[in-house]
């Protein structure tokens, strides 16, 4: 019976977490990190500072902790479109739509913000996005040679290694910045540059009824 009781209260406990950390990065998406405050989190909540300091030590571990579940949430997002997906094509199509889908939520802010004051947060973001979306994208190729969408010349680690450092290309300010680049159209054009780089005649065959058969995602 304790140990029940101890349970039940620790998956109270988890599930208030992941409301905390949900909130507030609704709010950091939105506007920002650096201009929302503890206080604004808390308000956002409805809960007091003295609450939300049960389930977090500070801004800086908040970040931290939204970044991890983030990361997590994306990786299960992306098994389920490998699971879901009819070829490699439809895949990384859907991978496209999905990753659009989320840079039209994120304030333009919110990026630079990361990296200019919680540079830890920063770098344990793209080491955990490096990781997963490596694995992805090798998959991915791996899958396109199997089903003849893909060149068959191709190196899937070499290709998949390529993808994650243009990935890091898209959102550097230095090179693309924010006000004459928008991230979203950035992503698309870079997906479509992979995909047709990528592909064979029949993937780009593919890639073309796609866009025919979806309207509304075309890049």
């Amino acid at each position: 019976m304790v140990v029940g009781l101890t349970f039940a209260v620790l998956m109270e406990s988890q599930s208030e977490t992941n409301r905390v950390l949900s909130g507030a990065e609704g709010l950091f998406m939105r506007y920002g990190i650096k201009s929302v405050t503890m206080d604004d989190v808390a308000r956002e909540l409805g809960v007091s500072k003295k609450t939300l300091y049960l389930h977090v030590d500070n801004k800086a571990d908040l970040i931290r902790k939204i970044i991890v579940a983030h990361i997590s949430a994306e990786k299960a997002a992306m098994a389920e479109i490998v699971k879901s997906s009819d070829d490699a094509i439809d895949e990384m199509m859907k991978v496209a739509r999905y990753m659009l889908r989320l840079l039209r939520q994120i304030s333009p802010n919110l990026i630079y913000d990361l990296r200019k004051y919680h540079s830890d947060s920063w770098t344990l973001l793209e080491s955990l996005h490096k990781g997963y979306m490596y694995d992805l994208i090798r998959g991915n190729i791996e899958r396109g040679v199997s089903q003849g969408l893909y060149r068959a010349d191709l190196d899937p680690d070499i290709i998949a290694r390529l993808y994650v450092g243009k990935s890091r290309v898209v959102v550097d300010e230095d090179i693309f910045p924010l006000d004459t680049y928008k991230r979203e159209h950035l992503y698309a054009i870079s997906m479509e540059y992979h995909i047709r780089g990528v592909a064979s005649s029949r993937g780009l065959e593919r890639l073309t009824s796609w866009k025919e058969i979806n309207p509304d995602n075309r890049m």
